[in-house]
């Protein structure tokens, strides 16, 4: 077993940057006034978080009033999904969630749960192509009166692959009596581009700390255009009625200095890692049975997602936890789990093709040593498999 890590799984996680243990570090000790008071501490406090709520908005491309601060990416969309359905319950007898069928489980058991626990709420699936690109077509077919949101997520978490935002947008404004509303779930693509251009148009989006190489407990929400929300949490009032509760000071400092080192950084690590991620892909497709997923498709730099016919993920991904390599199954969020990802099901691939699926993710620390040697090590592993070494 390698004593030595290399680490691919930045998608699920990365690795935490000390800059923003710098940042944090005054306020996890010591006096920290609650933000909502008037005294000394009090106005200090609020002001690093009003500091911070700037930053965020100009890493997203949105207005400071837009931030609203929360615990993490997940909260971040049930807030999104659930105070929206809320709002749109009260003027109208039925409410439909629309959303793809490769959403993240943040965004998908969400919506499910709301159906389940409202006989007039329903999710409607959208459908995707073979690359888990969601089709205008069927994004057209289920909008209606009935539509309280789409929600559609900025790139695929497991494969990478971008999805059409602007004709989201479009088509959601358009075809929604009175406009739609419409959702996206950024988490993660905030790494690897500038949300500004892509996202404009939607109204709601929803990012997390830890991707960037922040703390785990920290996300936010960008309301766009005052959207109405009836959040399930009033407390007192914090984050313009949005979310209650005391505003984390450290939390949102430390998102905020993610997003600052991520800026500063992203054309440069973008640029390397793509290069990384070509001659990753390029050597292992001459490995037996190895298949890179939607290869011929726009995706991040940052990530690649591939499939190895008759092999079992699980006993692959053990190998290279003992050569040292970490990866995934696919969301981390789900890698415990038996079942194959519902991503691939949804992009048509088999039960068993989908259970040999395997996520490599690059990031800012990555080298092109360490490319190499996962090259060797995926290879090494996959003979083994076989009974070919």
């Amino acid at each position: 077993m390698s004593e030595t890590t290399y680490y691919f799984d930045y998608a699920a996680s990365a690795p935490r940057r000390p800059e923003v243990a710098d940042a944090m570090a005054p306020w996890m000790h010591g006096v920290v006034g609650n933000p909502s008071g008037t005294h000394r501490e009090a106005r200090r406090a609020r002001a690093a978080i009003e500091e911070a709520r700037d930053v965020v908005a100009d890493f997203v491309g949105g207005n400071v009033h837009d931030v609203v601060f929360t615990g993490g990416g997940t909260e971040s969309c049930y807030l999104a999904i659930a105070g929206r359905v809320h709002a749109h319950r009260r003027d109208h007898p039925l409410s439909d969630i629309v959303i793809s069928p490769v959403e993240h489980s943040a965004v998908k058991k969400t919506a499910e749960l709301l159906a389940a626990t409202y006989e007039d709420v329903r999710v409607r699936t959208l459908e995707v192509d073979r690359d888990g690109v969601v089709t205008s077509e069927s994004l057209w077919d289920n909008l209606g009166p009935r539509t309280a949101l789409v929600s559609v997520m900025t790139i695929q978490n497991e494969t990478g692959v971008f999805q059409p935002l602007p004709v989201v947008a479009t088509l959601t404004a358009g075809a929604v009596p009175g406009g739609g509303v419409s959702h996206t779930d950024a988490i993660a693509a905030a790494s690897h581009m500038y949300l500004g251009p892509s996202t404009e148009a939607i109204d709601l989006v929803t990012i997390a700390a830890h991707k960037l190489g922040g703390p785990v407990n920290s996300g936010a929400l960008i309301l766009r255009r005052e959207v109405e929300l009836v959040v399930p949490n009033q407390g007192g009032g914090q984050e313009r009625g949005h979310r209650g509760g005391t505003v984390d000071v450290a939390a949102a400092v430390g998102l905020a200095a993610a997003c600052r080192a991520t800026a500063l950084e992203r054309s440069e690590v973008l640029e390397r890692i793509e290069a990384f991620r070509l001659r990753f892909e390029n050597a292992v497709s001459y490995v037996a049975g190895v298949t890179v997923t939607a290869r011929g498709e726009s995706r991040i730099a940052g990530v690649t997602h591939l499939t190895v016919d008759g092999v079992s993920n699980e006993e692959l991904i053990y190998l290279l936890d003992e050569a040292g390599v970490c990866v995934s199954g696919g969301s981390s969020c789900a890698s415990g789990a038996l079942e194959p990802s519902h991503v691939l099901l949804a992009m048509g691939y088999s039960p068993e093709l989908a259970r040999s699926a395997v996520r490599f993710s690059y990031g800012h620390l990555t080298t092109m040593e360490e490319i190499d040697y996962a090259i060797g090590a995926l290879a090494d592993a996959v003979y083994r498999l076989r009974g070919q070494k």
